[in-house]
């Protein structure tokens, strides 16, 4: 496969995300919740997680505005999420940084990350990198919130 396929490839993944976004549904009575924005381009992130009795993700929703990049990644994780625990959320939350700054992560790591590795990408494009955490940052500080009490 040639790299202007791939990049074909990748692009069609962002934007069938963009397009139709999954997990848009607000959830009603969430577990963990959180909400947040980029005040420098305006996007915005709303994320709703319900566990099941085992502690993994049993639903979950998302709503948000803004740039093809942050929603994407929001519709691509609120997918990747789902039967996860918050420990396997936070590793897999770590090898997206490690590949969003470029750093070498190995083959077994890009594939925990499903559909999210298109987004590697924006490493290109230092401005469009918050775009793609964002999601992430919301979701970490949605864990801490949650982790906090539980104590």
């Amino acid at each position: 496969m040639q790299f202007e396929e791939l990049d074909d490839l990748y692009q069609d993944i962002i934007l069938d995300h963009y397009r139709s976004p999954r997990n848009s549904a607000k959830l009603e009575a969430p577990h963990l919740k959180a909400e947040g924005n980029n005040p420098f381009c305006g996007d915005e992130v709303a994320v709703q997680i319900s566990f099941d009795d085992t502690d993994h993700v049993r639903e979950v929703g998302y709503q948000g505005r803004g740039c093809s990049i942050s929603q994407a990644s929001a519709s691509i994780m609120g997918e990747l999420l789902k039967g996860k625990t918050l420990k396997e959320i936070q590793a897999i939350h770590r090898i997206f940084l490690d590949v969003i700054y470029g750093k070498d992560t190995g083959d077994s790591s890009l594939e925990d990350l499903g559909d999210l590795q298109v987004l590697k990408g924006v490493r290109k494009f230092p401005i469009r990198i918050k775009c793609a955490l964002l999601p992430w940052s919301i979701l970490e500080d949605g864990i801490k919130e949650y982790d906090s009490n539980l104590q």
